[in-house]
């Protein structure tokens, strides 16, 4: 299939197979919660009452002093006692192999070349690192919010679009779902898409 250039009567030809896969829905919400599932830190822990320091010892005597029975001072039920039912680090990543990964990034190019939210240009560059000459190429895309693909990441670019509110600028190399999903339009340069279609084949 053949993409349009922006400003351009040029059009550059890529893989059906990659950017006009048919949309998988469910598969695409499995490999969200997998990224998001695998972001998380899972490294919440608290301590247990054996896992608390101190309180070999008995407190105080079984019988005779009119409280209640206690082995422990590390009780739960005690101040600075372990807790009851503690949290301990997990692993929250869920397995997805790396053929439904791929299968499911081919569905969401394809959905956002369908719906028209990739633009491609022939490439995607500033002078200097000046925020309103990225600006003014957002305003020349037709581009409020969105996601900038480039192949390899240009620190002049970067520094350029970071104060622009819902603007991301990220290397194609290490796109994920969620970004792709997340945002309005996806603007991309002809190297980049070139790398991606590598990347999805």
């Amino acid at each position: 299939m053949d993409i349009s250039v922006h400003n351009s009567k040029e059009k550059v030809s890529v893989s059906d197979a990659a950017f006009a896969a048919d949309f998988n829905e469910t598969l695409v919400h499995q490999l969200v919660v997998s990224y998001m599932s695998a972001a998380r830190a899972g490294t919440k822990a608290q301590k247990t009452r054996s896992e608390v320091r101190g309180g070999g010892a008995k407190p105080f005597r079984q019988k005779g002093t009119g409280r209640a029975r206690a082995g422990t001072i590390r009780s739960p039920l005690w101040r600075s006692g372990g807790t009851t039912f503690a949290a301990s680090p997990r692993d929250y990543s869920k397995k997805l192999n790396k053929k439904m990964y791929l299968a499911g990034m081919r569905s969401i190019v394809s959905e956002l070349v369908r719906q028209d939210r990739m633009i491609v240009v022939d490439e995607m560059n500033v002078a200097e690192p000046k925020t309103k000459l990225v600006a003014a190429k957002m305003n020349d895309l037709g581009v409020s919010s969105g996601l900038v693909l480039t192949d390899g990441l240009d620190s002049t670019l970067y520094l350029a679009a970071r104060n622009i509110p819902n603007l991301m600028v990220m290397d194609v190399a290490i796109v994920d779902p969620l970004s792709l999903i997340r945002q309005e339009k996806v603007v991309i340069d002809q190297a980049a898409l070139k790398k991606l279609e590598e990347r999805l084949s």
